[in-house]
């Protein structure tokens, strides 16, 4: 295995994406990042790498669509002699993807299996990570690596079937497969139609924030900083095949994180929250088991919630200008 890391970034203006790329440049053992995106690298409010100018002489951006691009991101991975890729691109919304699940079967598996088609045949990639979702399971509770997919929405079963697909070049063909399921990552950077980059906002401008279900869904959020330090871990050191959870252990439901954003912010949910109807085909709990991470990685967690709450309300505040004027719905992309 080479010295030299570089590292190709998949997806690159997702939250997660960018946020990955920002910590890879800050590590002394990493020589080369490169971003492929589909879109324009946005605002540098969502480019966490673009904040500090000194760090980026190690970064290429490279605008490529997974879906009509294929050759050109290959081109790139030999160009560059890439020696690590992590894949965030996807169709990642739940709810619309029942609006037109072709797309996610399209971006999230057919596309896909162009890239490894030819990708398994090159020589210096030492790990492919693949950014799974415990959407496979259905609803998580304590669940562990080897618990049976039950995937309840068109966007969860194109992901099981990424990672079956996955699975099958790792096994024929010795592609170095990793895969990384994080639940309910948040953080600085966020799109703003997720839960707690809209709660805080949603406060800022004095508007109605709609509770689905009533807030009643359970979660275990994790600050992005954890994920992509375990992304980073799962990259270098991880095993090939296998599957890691990051996840903290902190419950907490839908409703009472809205109300822990409401009371760091001195704000009375009672002027801003109303409750609503439950989304199709959301999942009621979530809570993985992060103990294999933990015991073969030396993983984790280091940012409680509080603090990456009252860090993403300061990104909110110190952002809001530009913020303000954007929409906190999710706009579809195909």
């Amino acid at each position: 295995m080479s010295n030299i890391k570089k590292f190709l970034v998949l997806g690159s203006n997702s939250f997660s994406g960018a946020s990955f790329i920002n910590y890879l440049i800050k590590q002394p053992d990493v020589n080369l990042v490169i971003g492929v995106s589909r879109s324009d690298e946005p605002d540098a409010a969502f480019l966490p790498y673009k904040q500090d100018k000194n760090e980026n002489n190690k970064f290429i951006f490279r605008k490529l669509n997974l879906n009509t691009h294929t050759l050109e991101i290959l081109e790139t991975i030999k160009q560059y002699k890439v020696t690590h890729i992590v894949n965030f691109a996807a169709q990642g919304m739940v709810a619309q993807s029942w609006e037109n699940p072709e797309q996610w079967i399209q971006t999230n598996v057919l596309s896909l299996s162009y890239l490894l088609k030819e990708l398994h045949k090159i020589d210096h990639i030492e790990s492919f990570v693949q950014a799974s979702t415990p959407e496979v399971y259905g609803v998580c509770d304590n669940v562990q690596e080897s618990f049976n997919y039950m995937p309840s929405t068109p966007y969860a079963a194109s992901k099981a079937a990424a990672d079956g697909l996955l699975h099958s070049y790792y096994k024929t063909h010795g592609l170095p497969v990793r895969y990384t399921r994080a639940a309910n990552v948040y953080g600085s950077g966020q799109q703003l139609y997720r839960i707690i980059p809209k709660t805080i906002i949603t406060i800022l401008k004095e508007e109605k924030l709609f509770l689905h279900g009533g807030g009643a869904s359970v979660r275990s959020f994790i600050h992005i900083n954890d994920v992509s330090d375990a992304t980073y871990k799962i990259s270098c050191s991880g095993c090939n095949g296998e599957i890691y959870h990051v996840s903290g252990t902190e419950l907490v439901s839908i409703k009472d994180l809205v109300f822990t954003i409401c009371n760091l912010m001195n704000a009375s949910p009672d002027k801003f929250v109303v409750e609503s109807e439950q989304r199709t085909g959301t999942d009621s709990l979530y809570l993985l088991n992060a103990d294999k991470m933990k015991r073969e990685l030396n993983w984790e967690p280091e940012v409680s919630l509080n603090q990456g709450l009252n860090e993403t309300i300061s990104w909110v505040k110190t952002n809001y200008e530009f913020l303000r004027n954007i929409p906190s719905e999710y706009i579809h992309k195909e």
